[in-house]
């Protein structure tokens, strides 16, 4: 519409009220839009890393602050499934789990076209080249947290990505596995028996867990140092639909207990709770992969 003014009106506000230390600078509206691509691709590599789906990542459901912006068709991973679409409207998948990275750099894409008349074509492009390396960097180190591991290594990637893989194709919950393998004994391969069960092909973990234990060997710390470490940044208890869903339904009954418990229990989501071990457990088959919408 070319309403250039309107625009540098909307984009003075939004930099004066959340980016005021750049209200000043002569290249401001490049500057505001490179921090949002940064803040933009951190975020997005944490949703990928707990295992987050957002359901409906249209250009007007993403924050000008790089904040998590829920429309209601959201949803955690149950089982580890790459290609999860929590929004049952989504039937193509362009808002499905593996895609939210891809979208996220489309949605800054978009950003960047209104912002031509204020900035410099060559900063913006410069700002979106540099989405992708943040993100994966960031998701790396997220990940390598996850699996208790301080170094950085080259093979890191494929050993991760390697125990994604089985857990695809064995079915295996995302958010009860991670908590699960801070409890693993690089020295007693019998006090490994719980997380061999969550896979059909035991013989398939063993040899990664193989490598997994030469990976800790070479970092040196101690199991039990670790699996603190990792219990700070693999919940052990999420807000599944189905938990969700069954608070809903009591609350329509004018029961609110539930509603009332799930708030105690996910304001500590990486605490042990005595007497909440249901909660942490893998959904029953009719709560899991339940697909939502924006009335949900």
């Amino acid at each position: 519409r070319k309403q250039h003014e309107q625009l540098r009106v909307l984009a003075d506000y939004v930099i004066g009220r959340h980016y005021p230390h750049l209200a000043e600078r002569a290249d401001k509206y490049a500057r505001f839009f490179a921090e949002l691509v940064e803040r933009t691709a951190r975020l997005i590599a944490q949703w990928q890393a707990v295992g987050w789906a957002h359901g409906v990542m249209n250009t007007d459901n993403m924050s000008i602050l790089g904040l998590t912006l829920d429309y209601g068709p959201f949803g955690f991973l149950d089982d580890y499934d790459p290609g999860f679409i929590c929004n049952h409207s989504d039937h193509n998948g362009r808002y499905a789990f593996n895609q939210q990275p891809y979208i996220g750099l489309w949605n800054l894409s978009c950003l960047a076209q209104a912002l031509l008349p204020l900035a410099e074509k060559e900063d913006l492009k410069a700002s979106l080249d540099r989405y992708t390396p943040l993100c994966e960097g960031r998701y790396m180190e997220l990940m390598r947290a996850k699996f208790g591991l301080i170094e950085t290594k080259e093979e890191d990637a494929s050993l991760i990505q390697d125990l994604l893989a089985l857990m695809h194709l064995h079915h295996v919950d995302y958010t009860n596995l991670f908590r699960m393998l801070g409890s693993f004994q690089s020295g007693v391969a019998s006090l490994n028996e719980p997380l061999r069960d969550c896979f059909v092909d035991r013989a398939a973990f063993d040899q990664w867990a193989s490598r997994y234990k030469e990976r800790l060997r070479e970092e040196g710390s101690r199991d039990e140092d670790r699996q603190a470490r990792m219990n700070c940044v693999n919940p052990k208890y999420i807000l599944r639909n189905y938990l969700a869903q069954t608070a809903i339904e009591k609350a329509q009954q004018k029961d609110f207990s539930e509603i009332d418990r799930l708030l105690v229990l996910l304001q500590t989501p990486y605490h042990d709770q005595p007497g909440m071990e249901a909660y942490a457990a893998a959904p029953p088959n009719w709560g899991k992969h339940l697909s939502v919408s924006c009335s949900s």
